[in-house]
């Protein structure tokens, strides 16, 4: 079977997939945006196992259980670059988010993950050119991997960013 992989605008918390990617911030404690989003859904335990986990570096990536979140099994957190230092280092740490957290995820059997747009909010990457580094990510992913995924959702908050999605989508992958 092929891998799916679909661009849709909403929310990551109520995403039916094994595995959600929080675009967490160094602590893993939590913050702003979608990490926020995350954590609240979550609850308090997702805190407590992430104060356990003692950070994460940028393009890395640690996992957890989903504890609140029922839709899902696992949270992967994953720490981007923030833009607009050295474009080649960001982009190789932003592809490395990506990979990191598809590791993670069929490493504990997971069949399918969703992702938001890593970097592109507080980080400031700009999401036309993260969206492309995301799904050339997973094209690789995919090559290297065949059939370890059946699903990878790029979910997006914004109608503009559902857009610059679907544009990189179709030069990556070709039109729906």
């Amino acid at each position: 079977m092929r891998m799916i992989v679909r661009v849709v605008q909403g929310d990551i918390t109520s995403r039916n997939v094994d595995a959600i990617v929080n675009a967490a911030n160094g602590t893993l404690l939590g913050g702003g945006g979608v990490d926020g989003a995350i954590h609240r859904a979550a609850g308090p335990e997702l805190l407590a196992e992430c104060r356990r986990l003692g950070g994460c570096a940028t393009g890395m990536a640690k996992i957890t259980p989903a504890f609140g979140i029922r839709q899902a099994r696992w949270i992967v957190h994953t720490v981007g670059p923030i833009y607009g230092r050295n474009p080649a280092e960001e982009e190789r740490l932003l592809a490395s988010c990506y990979a990191e957290s598809l590791r993670l995820a069929v490493e504990k059997g997971c069949r399918s993950i969703a992702f938001p747009s890593i970097s592109t909010g507080a980080y400031g990457y700009p999401v036309e050119e993260a969206s492309r580094v995301a799904l050339r990510a997973v094209q690789a992913f995919a090559e290297v991997s065949p059939g370890a995924l059946d699903l990878v959702e790029m979910v997006t908050f914004s109608a503009g960013d559902l857009r610059a999605y679907q544009r990189s989508y179709a030069e990556i992958f070709g039109a729906e």
